[in-house]
């Protein structure tokens, strides 16, 4: 019998990532004996006023989609006039940097706000080029390429990290953006601890990301109230804290401008960071930051033979 199309592509998938039980790996070791790494990815994309939103917030009149959609836009344009700069100060006086998820279109387009996460040393990692899933582009290589550039020619060197627009990505992503120099991915959110993925060229290793401590799905897909943030937040960092007396674990919180940069959510982000950095033994880190823990770590396993 012949394998299908599907079952061909599902077969490639897998043998990405073959299966790994946490429990059954060589033990990681954070600094200080740390329990859990924390990061805090911020997303600023180009959502053009001109055609449909990623996102949004009201139903069009009559359920009738209709272009330009300015309430939307607007929607997400007030938070790179305003919930941006909540996120700025908010992590400053924690002393936390973040991740910086960035459409390349939106160095120039939001230049201001950009300017202020490189001065604030955040790491900045690819987020596409538009905010366009990778399967609608035409040519998914040359915005690869495009994006790196212009993060490049922002920050005085090219970025390690890739987040994907809405996560997606086609047979051919992680080929191309390895290929491309990219270190590593937030798209493979299914570990606790950073895992090594297979490209056709070379190994790229998967940062463990998320899609629950996720303001788009808590607060624009699921709808959940403003609070949610904290609520499930907490739940989750204790959880992980607890998991990691045995073995590290790493908590992502995901965050837009235009969601908990709003007057009514941003305070309960204050209150899940007040509540991790209440505690010993957690370190909060960029992605970039934990990648390169991993990749000491994987050479530290390998020379003790216990390299997996």
């Amino acid at each position: 019998m012949s394998m299908t199309a599907i079952d061909s592509d599902a077969a490639r998938i897998r043998a990405r990532i073959p299966y790994s039980p946490i429990t059954d790996r060589p033990a990681l070791r954070l600094p200080g004996d740390a329990r859990i790494a924390v990061w805090v990815i911020v997303n600023v994309e180009n959502w053009s006023p001109a055609a449909p939103q990623p996102r949004t917030v009201l139903p069009p009149p009559m359920g009738q989609p209709l272009l330009p959609d300015i309430p939307n836009w607007a929607w997400h344009e007030y938070g790179m006039r305003v919930g941006f700069w909540r996120f700025v100060e908010v992590l400053r006086q924690r002393g936390i940097k973040a991740s910086f998820a960035v459409n390349g279109s939106a160095l120039s387009l939001y230049e201001p706000a950009c300017r202020a996460a490189l001065e604030a040393g955040w790491d900045f990692m690819g987020h596409g080029y538009v905010q366009r899933p990778m399967h609608r582009l035409d040519d998914e290589a040359e915005a690869i390429r495009a994006t790196i550039e212009a993060i490049t020619a922002f920050t005085g060197k090219p970025p390690r990290g890739w987040e994907s627009p809405g996560l997606t990505e086609t047979m051919a992503t992680l080929d191309l953006l390895q290929a491309a120099g990219i270190e590593y991915v937030c798209d493979w959110c299914l570990d606790d601890q950073p895992v090594t993925l297979r490209a056709e060229g070379g190994p790229i290793v998967s940062v463990p990301y998320t899609v629950e401590i996720n303001d788009v799905v808590m607060s624009a897909v699921q709808n959940q109230p403003s609070d949610e943030i904290f609520r499930r937040g907490v739940d989750q960092f204790d959880r992980l804290y607890l998991d990691g007396e045995a073995a590290p674990r790493v908590m992502a919180i995901t965050i837009h401008p235009y969601l908990t940069g709003a007057p009514h959510r941003i305070r309960y982000l204050e209150k899940l960071l007040d509540h991790i950095l209440g505690h010993e033994k957690v370190v909060t880190w960029t992605g970039a930051e934990i990648l390169d823990w991993y990749q000491d770590e994987q050479r530290r396993l390998a020379v003790a033979g216990n390299a997996p």
